[in-house]
């Protein structure tokens, strides 16, 4: 059973997103809440946070790497999108128009420790920035051949759990790996790390 928290300001979207997501059958709404504030007590016995319409402070604490749930965001703020580009637990973002079907899609996808998303959310949560940094295009020089393979299988979507599986390697190493991909890209988090590795030709979306 997938475990959910919703957080919507306003009522009625809370309600009408628990009836959306009450209806899988893998899935069950643990609470809800108006805002990340009220939801703080709750989010230690569920495995995903849905938001809705999130405040820009939200997101700015959700970045935090210290763990947590996976997040789900629905919002038409592109802003948004590109804020979720620094948030290093798994993610997902999708319109507040989405649908019945595509909640419950995006829910189990994460469930799984996928990134997830509409298209052109998550194009624009990726995308090139006027300028970048020396430094970066500098340190990329550094990338082992493990290090890419990581950032590749992480560019796919795969959670660590199955980059270990697929290159045969713990996931203790997976992690070491990421950490020093990160701080060679100068990245964040996954989804920083992968726009950066895309626009330098390392890895293909």
């Amino acid at each position: 059973m997938i475990r959910v928290v919703v957080v919507a300001p306003n009522l009625p979207l809370r309600v009408g997103l628990r009836e959306m997501v009450s209806a899988g059958a893998d899935i069950e709404v643990m609470g809800e809440a108006a805002s990340l504030d009220e939801a703080a007590r709750l989010l230690e016995q569920t495995d995903i946070l849905l938001m809705a319409a999130p405040q820009p402070e939200d997101l700015r604490e959700l970045a935090d790497p210290a763990a947590g749930p996976a997040l789900l965001v629905l919002t038409d703020d592109r802003l948004d999108a590109q804020g979720l580009a620094g948030v290093e637990r798994v993610w997902g973002i999708l319109p507040l128009d989405a649908s019945e079907a595509e909640l419950e899609a995006a829910i189990r996808a994460l469930g799984e420790g996928l990134v997830v998303g509409a298209p052109s959310l998550l194009r624009e949560a990726w995308r090139k920035p006027a300028v970048m940094p020396l430094n970066t295009l500098e340190s990329t020089e550094q990338l082992t051949g493990r290090e890419l393979e990581v950032l590749g299988l992480m560019a796919r979507g795969l959670a660590n759990k199955q980059i270990a599986g697929a290159l045969g390697i713990s996931e203790h190493t997976v992690k070491f790996h990421l950490s020093s991909v990160y701080a060679k890209l100068g990245a964040t988090g996954r989804a920083e790390a992968v726009s950066i590795g895309t626009r330098l030709g390392l890895i293909g979306l």
